[in-house]
């Protein structure tokens, strides 16, 4: 007899995570893994953390379907990809006409949208849940952005919303879309991300190696950093991580981690798409940069032997001043990366409502921040699509831009390589230079393929009478 609420596939730390939040949360959950010990480790866990009354444990595929209510919603938690074809194709043949698969990894959206073209003709739901906040945040309550099905959102919308995170009372979930929105959503919020880190590892490398301050020191700035305008999670457990001391041999465990960064894909997947669509993110796009360069780390070491290490010396700017700069860098990212999600939905057709991601991005997520809330309200009153338009960001930009200014060229002097607020200010100064030189560039492509140009008040395909440069 079925008796769950919802159904789980998939039970690594994630899958796991979210299983005891939806169960904490009073809801009866069905779990199965390719792996049946592995079920049996999940049931354990549950008992120790009083939970097991409302687990159903079905090693069974078939059975495990059975045992979920009508109409059905079964989360998958697998690796992106082809396992997650496969696990489609392995729960079709016992799913019937309103159920629906929520496929809770980080999927390439466009992925989302060819399964949810694929399925929909058999009254099959599916939605790409996008789901941010780490191990933690599935436990506890992330944020979580669906597209796909509306029909089976509903369905399964009481249980998401319970066991997202909530800000002042209000669940920091929503559905945004048909296909892949949620996907794509969480695919732009990663590349957010990416840049955040970013810019916060390149003013820690100012402090490192343009004021010679110690971790414990650059710890209590961001500590301090976080009871103002920077407050977030990221700056919060970036003084955690600085603070923490390695036991076996007493020294800051940031300075013996190796200068190799990881990525998983959705950084990479956001600044595609946002060239795809046209929509500069240059914060996201240097952000992914320096993680490739980061893991050449051979090559990095080689190239310091050619050319000497770092000879600028010390940087004169204040504390002060790079509090200014990285609000002014982060600022400009999430400008950048709000303005590829608007553009998305107008050429998608997804409608996708700007304020509400913002909203729900208020608590949960790995970007939550302060001004996250005047985002959203920014949206709500409809007054620009560029966040750096808006009259609340633009007072900010106006006061904090000559402090980001001051950062990157004293970083260029010093030789510090700052690529994401490099990018960020370069941005900046771009999108508000009315009169820029395309000009040049448009004469220069009519003159070696006839491309055309455009006069104001004289005609858009416009030619240029060029000398011949064959033969020289």
């Amino acid at each position: 007899m079925a008796s769950a609420d919802i159904g789980l596939v998939g039970l690594a730390v994630m899958g796991s995570n979210l299983a005891l939040n939806i169960a904490e949360k009073g809801y009866t959950i069905a779990v199965h893994n390719r792996t049946a010990a592995r079920i049996d480790d999940f049931v354990a866990e549950a008992k120790s953390q009083g939970l097991s009354e409302r687990v159903v444990p079905e090693a069974d595929l078939a059975a495990f379907v059975a045992s979920v209510k009508r109409p059905r919603s079964i989360i998958i938690m697998v690796k992106a990809g082809a396992p997650v074809d496969a696990m489609i194709a392995q729960l079709l043949p016992h799913l019937e006409p309103g159920d629906a698969i929520l496929e809770c990894g980080n999927s390439l959206y466009a992925d989302t949208d060819r399964r949810f073209a694929a399925l929909e003709p058999k009254a099959i739901g599916y939605l790409g849940v996008g789901v941010s906040g780490g191990e933690e945040g599935a436990r506890h309550g992330p944020a979580i952005m669906v597209g796909g099905s509306e029909e089976q959102w509903h369905n399964a919308q009481p249980i998401l919303e319970a066991i997202a995170a909530k800000f002042k009372g209000e669940p920091c979930c929503a559905y945004l879309g048909r296909g892949g929105a949620g996907h794509f959503v969480k695919t732009i919020h990663n590349g957010i991300e990416y840049g955040d880190m970013q810019m916060i590892a390149e003013v820690y490398g100012v402090m490192r190696d343009g004021l010679g301050m110690s971790p414990a020191a650059a710890s209590e700035v961001f500590r301090k950093w976080n009871e103002g305008p920077l407050n977030s999670y990221l700056i919060e457990i970036t003084g955690h991580v600085l603070a923490a001391i390695d036991e076996e041999t007493g020294t800051p465990l940031v300075d013996l981690i190796l200068d190799k960064a990881g990525q998983k894909g959705t950084g990479v997947w956001s600044a595609i798409v946002a060239q795809q669509l046209g929509v500069p993110a240059t914060a996201i796009e240097g952000a992914v940069a320096a993680r490739s360069i980061s893991s050449r780390k051979d090559e990095r070491l080689a190239a310091e032997a050619v050319y000497g290490q770092r000879g600028g010396g010390s940087v004169s700017v204040s504390l002060e001043t790079l509090e200014q700069a990285l609000l002014a860098g982060k600022i400009v990212s999430y400008a950048q990366g709000f303005a590829v999600m608007a553009k998305a939905s107008e050429d998608k057709g997804w409608n996708l409502p700007l304020a509400t991601i913002a909203r729900i991005w208020r608590a949960g997520c790995i970007i939550r921040s302060r001004f996250l809330d005047q985002m959203s309200a920014a949206y709500a009153r409809g007054e620009a699509t560029n966040l750096l338009m808006v009259p609340d960001f633009v007072s900010v930009m106006k006061a904090s831009h000559p402090a980001l200014r001051e950062v990157v060229a004293a970083g260029a002097r010093a030789e510090l390589p700052l690529p994401c607020l490099s990018a960020a200010l370069s941005y900046f100064d771009a999108y508000r230079q009315g009169r820029g030189t395309a000009n040049l560039i448009q004469g220069q492509r009519d003159f070696f393929g006839a491309h055309g140009f455009e006069i104001p008040g004289r005609g858009t395909n416009l030619h240029g009478t060029w000398p011949s440069t064959l033969g020289k």
